[in-house]
C-alpha cells in the first residue's frame, strides 16, 4: 500500500508559464517577478509595503533586527512554536518570555499582559495551525507586535486578513504552506521606514555597491520563486476552499473517535484548516508509528520551546507539554481526496 504522505506536492496553476517567462528573460535571481509578487501579496493581504525574503525564518529574523532588539530586552513568545521564532531573539542576547497555549494551539492572551516589563520590546503572536490568535488583547499594550502569519495565508480575524494587525507581519511559502514558492517568505508593514530597512538587511546592508554600514544577510527571493508565487496567489481561495473542505472531511470522520479535534469556528475567526491537527489519548510517537504502519504518514506537534535545549527558560507551560507529548497532525496536502481521507480516519480507528 503507497504511503498517503502528510503534504504532497499539487500545482495546477500558471506556474510553468510563469517559469518559463521568467527563464527566457534571463532574469533568474533578480527579476522582475519578485516586485511583482510584492506588490501583489501585500495589495491581497492589505498592507502598504511588502519585502520577499528567501524564508519565513528570514522574515523573522529580520524583523527582530529591523525593530532594533538587541541584548537585556524581553520578546514575549508563543512556547508551543517553530524555533525561527526565537533564533534572531537568542543571538542579539535578548530574552524570550514563553506564554503557554491555549485551547486553540495558540498563544494564551490572557497571560500576556502581566508579562510586560519595562525591558519588552516585542511580542511574537504566532498563527497556528489554522486559528488565529485573538489579536485585539495584544494591540494597545504598548509595544511592538511581530505577527507570524505563515500557517494562515489567506485567513482572517474578525473579517480583516490575518498580517495586517503585526507592526510587522511575517509569511513563509514553503512547500507545505498554502500558497508556496518551494521555499521563501515575506515581511508586510505600513510603515515606509521599517520597510526600507527590511530591504536593506535583506540585502546585506549595502550603502553603494560593496559597502556596508552594518550587519545584515543575503536574504533574497529569487525571481524564480517569485515567479511561482505569483501562479500561486492567483488560485489562494481555492486552495483556502480545499483547504476547509478537508477539514470537514475530517470533523465528520473523526467526531466518534475520543481525540481532542480543531476548533472549527470561534467568534472571530473560521478555522482555515493548514494542517489537520488532533491530540489522541496515546503518546504522539506511538500513533505515528501505528498510522506509518497503516500506511498513513503523520507528524508530530511542535516541541515547546521553553524546553529546547538551546534555551535557558523556567518558564511554565504545561498545555504545550501535553500537546507535543499527545499532538499529530494528519495528511492534509492540497491532492488529499475524500478516499484517502477515509483510509486516514480508518487507520487512526486501528491504532487508537
Amino acid at each position: 500500500m503507497p504511503l498517503i504522505p502528510v503534504n504532497e506536492p499539487l500545482f495546477t496553476g500558471n506556474e510553468q508559464k510563469y517559469l518559463s517567462e521568467c527563464i527566457q528573460s534571463g532574469w533568474v535571481g533578480n527579476g522582475p517577478f519578485i516586485e511583482r509578487f510584492e506588490e501583489e501579496f501585500s495589495r491581497y493581504i492589505g498592507r502598504k509595503h511588502g519585502i520577499a525574503v528567501s524564508s519565513g525564518t528570514a522574515a523573522l529574523d529580520i524583523s527582530v533586527e529591523a525593530l532594533g532588539i538587541k541584548q537585556g530586552d524581553e520578546v514575549i513568545c508563543p512556547s508551543l512554536a517553530i524555533i525561527s521564532t526565537i533564533n534572531q531573539i537568542l543571538r542579539v542576547g535578548a530574552r524570550a518570555v514563553f506564554v503557554d497555549c491555549d485551547r486553540t494551539w495558540n498563544m494564551d492572551v490572557s497571560k500576556v499582559k502581566d508579562l510586560i516589563s519595562d525591558k519588552t520590546k516585542a511580542i511574537i503572536a504566532v498563527h497556528t495551525y489554522g486559528l488565529p490568535v485573538d489579536m485585539d488583547p495584544l494591540l494597545g499594550l504598548g509595544t511592538f507586535v511581530i505577527e507570524d502569519a505563515a500557517e494562515v495565508i489567506g485567513q482572517t480575524y474578525k473579517g480583516k486578513k490575518c498580517g495586517t494587525f503585526g507592526t510587522l507581519s511575517c509569511f513563509s511559502f514553503y512547500a507545505n504552506k498554502i500558497i508556496t514558492t518551494g521555499e521563501g517568505g515575506m515581511i508586510l508593514t505600513d510603515d515606509e521606514d521599517l520597510a526600507k530597512e527590511c530591504r536593506r538587511l535583506r540585502d546585506l546592508c549595502h550603502t553603494e555597491r560593496f559597502h556596508h554600514d552594518r550587519i545584515g544577510w543575503n536574504y533574497r527571493m529569487t525571481n524564480m520563486q517569485a515567479a511561482v508565487g505569483c501562479a500561486q496567489l492567483e488560485q489562494i481561495e481555492e486552495k483556502i476552499a480545499k483547504k476547509r473542505m478537508i477539514g470537514r472531511w475530517y470533523d465528520a470522520l473523526l467526531s466518534h473517535l475520543d481525540i481532542k479535534r480543531p476548533i472549527g469556528k470561534t467568534d472571530y475567526a473560521e478555522n482555515i484548516y493548514w494542517v489537520y491537527a488532533i491530540e489522541t489519548r496515546l503518546r504522539a510517537k506511538q500513533v505515528i508509528e501505528g498510522m506509518r504502519k497503516e500506511g498513513i504518514e503523520c507528524r508530530p506537534f511542535f516541541w515547546p520551546l521553553h524546553l529546547q535545549p538551546i534555551v535557558d527558560s523556567a518558564a511554565s507551560c504545561p498545555n504545550a507539554e501535553h500537546a507535543a507529548g499527545y499532538g499529530l497532525y494528519l495528511p492534509s496536502g492540497m491532492a488529499l481526496t475524500i478516499e484517502q481521507s477515509c483510509e486516514v480516519a480508518e487507520a487512526l480507528r486501528k491504532v487508537l
